[in-house]
């Protein structure tokens, strides 16, 4: 079941928002940051030898930041606090679709609590510029029939506060 908006209203997911935010079926997420990947990762089975790429921020000039083709790392203006009967996913706005341009967001854990980050591609030849604050992606509750037996604890928890 998506959790309707008045779930999202009692501030227990989200932290304040704007009510141009809410839409039917979830909740409009911002840009906050937009990053340069300048290094490559490691990902290997159970984190030993994770190494997660390095990046350089990009500067928003008169609140503008324009992107050329490729893969950026951005970070999300809203904290989120997943409830244990509770998860969440992510997807891009369609305008952001007809622009050239997705996103691509790993799932929310019961118990994850951040400012999360995501992979926005570029693929319109032509780039694309964003506003400070600009709506790019849709959140999306689903709740569990049932409380999980674990809450997510892993490395991100807590992340850009």
């Amino acid at each position: 079941m998506i959790l309707p908006k008045q779930h999202l209203e009692k501030g227990k997911l989200l932290e304040v928002l704007s009510s141009s935010q809410y839409q039917p079926c979830g909740v409009d997420i911002t840009l906050k940051e937009v990053y340069n990947f300048k290094s490559q990762g490691v990902i290997d089975f159970d984190n030993r030898e994770r190494k997660i790429s390095e990046v350089e921020p990009l500067e928003f000039s008169e609140d503008r930041v324009t992107l050329r083709p490729g893969a950026y790392k951005v970070i999300f203006n809203e904290y989120v606090r997943i409830p244990s009967d509770t998860t969440a996913m992510c997807l891009p706005r369609s305008s952001l679709l007809r622009c050239g341009v997705t996103l691509e967001c790993a799932l929310w854990d019961p118990g994850y609590e951040g400012r999360s980050e995501a992979l926005l591609l570029v693929k319109n030849e032509h780039g694309i510029t964003f506003k400070r604050n600009a709506k790019i992606g849709q959140m999306v509750f689903v709740k569990l029939a049932e409380n999980t037996d674990s809450l997510y604890e892993g490395a991100y928890k807590g992340e850009n506060r």
